[in-house]
């Protein structure tokens, strides 16, 4: 059967992502609906990153790939050395490229994530309209943990981008916000803001199939409460003593066991399942596990929220602990230290999720009122709509 077609004809699609998985997997879902409406897509950026998350057959335009400088773990120096050591850096990098295929593909419309400007820069430049794409919890809201001085800092930098990329400095737009439309995979309530502008599409969700690793489901043990553990892969270099912490609070849970994503060499409580990788959303759908410790990153916390799986969250850097902070306001997590939290925090904290009803209750609410937002069906649609709007 052919695929639906949007009244009107087919639109072609431009998405400008980093090449980060958090940040691709929601983009590749939303590409799959528009695409299942007939229309068309491709993606900027280095093919070594993208292929593996969106398969051979993806219309690439690619960037090349350079390696950028190691970023900070913790608070507002992790969020500036987000934008010196990667965005402002990867913007400057990619802005000829993204140039080349805004004028090669000739998009309706493009697609910016918050963290990929060179898209807003090229797309303004060439008089091509562009939506936002604001996977993160770091650009939505209030300044990033209050801090009014970061952010005017960070205004800086963007302006620097505009004038870097020869921009008339009075037409000047934040590149992280399209003054038409802002799709973003989270809920009024998780994002945290009072009122929500008219360009905003905050629309839940965007999950999609996607290819499973392998994973060793018999060793799941009949019987006990279990906990997914997975730090997330960015955050490997630098999690090694806490998963140390965490193996030794649930071995003090005997009727718990651990799913872990990590290291073959990560410390394990007994019985414990460990993988490299390890079927995240698949766990979650087949209700495998009963919570979830992890870092607070927004994909992690959406999936096990819309799943209704309360978590215990140990943010490290970027948007986690904006995330965190608002999952623990919300009654659906308990906070702990990433660096600091005990063996017994982390067990206390563990037990109250797992044994309090009103963890599971709060997270069951929240995952509702984040499938409200009506996915990638809502997403499409509002895309299109902007996209065919009178200009």
């Amino acid at each position: 059967m052919p695929a639906p077609t949007s009244p009107g004809g087919a639109l072609r699609l431009l998405i400008v992502a980093p090449p980060l998985a958090g940040h691709l997997l929601p983009a590749r879902a939303l590409a799959l609906a528009w695409a299942a409406r007939g229309h068309r897509v491709a993606w900027v950026g280095p093919e070594s990153a993208l292929r593996p998350v969106l398969g051979p057959d993806a219309v690439v335009h690619p960037t090349g790939a350079r390696l950028f400088r190691e970023q900070a773990v913790g608070g507002a120096a992790a969020v500036r050395s987000l934008w010196d050591g990667f965005v402002v850096p990867h913007t400057r990098f990619t802005l000829g490229a993204v140039r080349r295929a805004v004028e090669q593909w000739r998009p309706d419309v493009v697609l910016v994530d918050q963290h990929s400007p060179a898209g807003a820069l090229a797309s303004h430049g060439a008089g091509v309209r562009w939506a936002s794409f604001a996977p993160s919890s770091l650009e939505i809201g209030d300044p990033p943990f209050g801090d009014c001085e970061l952010a005017s800092w960070r205004d800086e930098v963007l302006h620097g981008l505009w004038e870097r990329a020869g921009l008339p400095a009075a037409e000047f737009t934040d590149p992280r916000f399209s003054p038409g439309l802002v799709i973003a995979p989270t809920c009024r309530e998780l994002a945290g803001l009072d009122r929500v502008p008219a360009e905003y599409a905050l629309v839940g969700p965007l999950l999609a199939d996607r290819p499973e690793p392998p994973f060793p489901w018999d060793r799941l043990a009949p019987g006990r409460r279990r906990v997914l553990v997975t730090m997330g892969t960015l955050s490997a270099e630098v999690a090694g003593d806490f998963l140390h912490r965490a193996a030794a609070a649930l071995t003090e849970l005997p009727d718990v066991q651990a799913v872990v994503a990590g290291p073959p060499d990560a410390a394990l409580p007994p019985g414990a399942v460990a993988c490299d990788r390890v079927p995240v959303l698949e766990l979650l759908e087949r209700g495998a596990v009963d919570a979830v410790l992890c870092h607070g990153g927004m994909n992690t916390a959406v999936e096990s929220l819309v799943h209704g799986r309360p978590l215990v969250v140990a943010p490290i850097r970027h948007d986690q602990p904006v995330t965190a902070g608002r999952l623990a306001a919300l009654g659906a997590a308990v906070r702990v230290d990433f660096a600091t939290a005990t063996s017994g925090e982390l067990r206390a904290a563990l037990r109250s999720v797992l044994d309090d009803p009103s963890f599971r209750a709060a997270a069951q609410l929240l995952g509702r009122q984040l499938l409200a937002g009506g996915g990638t069906v809502s997403a499409v649609e509002r895309l299109e709509r902007f996209a065919r709007a009178p200009r």
